[in-house]
């Protein structure tokens, strides 16, 4: 049974790795189109193009961190939390925010650790960025704003971390918005190589896992990010001012330290701490995700990611996948907003 369960696990990883390869490629002619509609709700409140700010800033301390976040809609909604990815931060779900509010939810968008105001509490925390870390902060803020059941919704990092907290407490998560599917990793796994095309995505991974490039990202944090954001999102016309305000968050001290960490411990280069150890070994089994789920792509998206074919039989509830049209990038939720929190309006109702 166990050499039956390893077999699919890595079969489930060669596919993701066959079809990064051809990440810019158009998604599986199976996904469903769509065009980004209005959700309904969003007319009592008109969104701007590039919304300046959020309804309110607020901070609370949850596990061993000091977690500065946005907050809009009522504090009787439904709660949702909104998580970002890297290089990027909560400026993701700056017009976001204000439909889903209009719509009745409490929207909570934290900086994660390592970005912006968000800090740790000691100065003797290990500043670790693996997954079960990110997941567990996640779970932290809940408990921490008294949120029992929240939808979860993220892209990149975000949505890694909204897929740990699915699949390890369900109890916890209403439903789940996930761009680019199913992205649980395993530092096993991650041992084998990957297809040319596939390894020459993840150039900035090797990059991260030298000292040269640990001191190039310090160095040049702001232009790096800037990098990613081209390559992620081709087509996407960001404008200085909105990549200035993003960028900021960047000027977080443990930044750097948070980002290095976080591919070389996938690679295992870099040690985890030792009190994550029995969550990566459930999460190294590619545990399936039971709550009502929405995964998305854009048809634009420069950065790896997998065909939805690949992981959809990850999600044993109710599950739907979309693709979402016109040129579309890794940032979903910024250059798609309407179309995202559409998503998360939808599977609220699943």
């Amino acid at each position: 049974m166990l050499d039956k369960i390893d077999q699919e696990r890595r079969e489930f990883i060669g596919a993701m790795a066959l079809t990064c390869a051809a990440a810019s490629l158009a998604a599986s002619a199976t996904a469903r189109a769509e065009t980004g509609a209005q959700p309904r709700g969003s007319k009592q409140r008109a969104v701007a193009a590039a919304n300046a700010t959020f309804a309110s800033h607020k901070r609370v301390e949850a596990g061993g961190l000091d977690i500065a976040y946005a907050e809009d809609g009522p504090a009787d909604g439904t709660p949702v939390l909104l998580l970002h990815g890297w290089p990027y931060d909560i400026y993701s779900y700056v017009d976001v925010a204000p439909i889903l509010a209009a719509a009745g939810y409490r929207v909570i968008v934290p900086y994660l650790r390592g970005y912006g105001g968000t800090r740790f509490i000691s100065s003797n925390t290990p500043r670790n960025g693996q997954q079960a870390a990110l997941a567990a902060d996640g779970l932290a803020l809940l408990d921490a704003l008294r949120i029992q059941r929240a939808v979860v919704a993220g892209y990149d990092w975000g949505a890694r971390t909204a897929n740990i907290m699915a699949a390890l407490w369900p109890e916890r998560c209403k439903a789940m918005v996930s761009v680019s599917g199913y992205l649980i990793g395993s530092q096993e796994l991650n041992r084998a190589p990957l297809p040319p095309q596939a390894e020459l995505q993840w150039w900035y991974q090797y990059y991260f896992a030298t000292e040269r490039g640990e001191a190039g990202y310090r160095k040049y944090t702001h232009d790096f990010a800037r990098l990613i954001w081209t390559l992620a999102s081709p087509k996407w016309s960001f404008d200085n001012a909105t990549f200035e305000r993003s960028a900021a968050a960047f000027d977080n001290p443990d930044h750097v330290a948070i980002a290095i960490h976080n591919y070389r411990w996938r690679l295992s280069l870099a040690a985890g701490e030792s009190k994550y150890d029995t969550t990566e070994t459930k999460l190294a089994a590619l545990p399936t995700i039971g709550v009502p789920t929405i995964t998305m792509e854009g048809d634009a998206n420069g950065a790896p990611h997998p065909d939805p074919s690949v992981y959809a039989k990850k999600f044993t509830g109710k599950y739907e996948h979309r693709l979402i049209t016109g040129g579309i990038g890794h940032n979903l939720p910024q250059e798609a907003p309407q179309a995202f929190a559409k998503a998360v309006i939808d599977v609220d109702q699943f």
